[in-house]
């Protein structure tokens, strides 16, 4: 495997298999990944999360949900519609898992060149987790982007992350 990136979650799952296959790919580039426990979040999202899971399926909860995380317009439809398909069960789980994922000692044994990116505008957990996750990974870069806010970079720059993907390769 030449690369491997993940945003948010997708970027725990790939700190995840850095740590378990310290050999799995060569390059990976990971995008507002928090790494570092969040133990009051994870306690309330049960009871916050069970108590307003019906919300996720009305529309104007919905536009509201995708302009405070960017989500563009054109993509509010596909986002409304996977975001209905997800179980309340499912969504719980994920979210608690979410905020208790916690980097392996082995991670530091990776022998990928890795390249962190956060935001400038991101909640304060996912900029120390980026601090965090460069000072856990021997040789790894961490860039933050002014003005960008969780994700944005792939959903709404993806020319620039292309970009930063193949200078990270080169």
């Amino acid at each position: 495997v030449i690369a491997i990136g993940g945003l948010s979650l997708g970027g725990q799952i790939t700190a995840e298999m850095l740590s378990q296959r310290p050999d799995i790919c060569q390059y990976a580039l990971l995008e507002s990944a928090l790494v570092k426990p969040m133990k009051i979040t994870s306690a309330l999202v049960a009871p916050t999360f069970g108590m307003s899971y019906g919300l996720i399926k009305k529309k104007w909860f919905a536009n509201m949900q995708a302009e405070y995380l960017g989500i563009p317009k054109a993509l509010f439809g596909e986002y409304y519609r996977d975001t209905c398909r997800i179980g309340k069960g499912d969504m719980i789980a994920f979210l608690k898992a979410n905020s208790i994922y916690r980097i392996k000692p082995t991670l530091a044994q990776t022998s990928a060149k890795v390249h962190l990116v956060a935001g400038s505008r991101e909640q304060k957990s996912i900029l120390d987790s980026a601090r965090y996750l460069q000072s856990a990974i021997p040789g790894s870069t961490l860039e933050l982007l002014p003005g960008y806010r969780h994700g944005d970079l792939s959903i709404n720059h993806p020319a620039q992350y292309a970009q930063i993907l193949q200078n990270l390769i080169k």
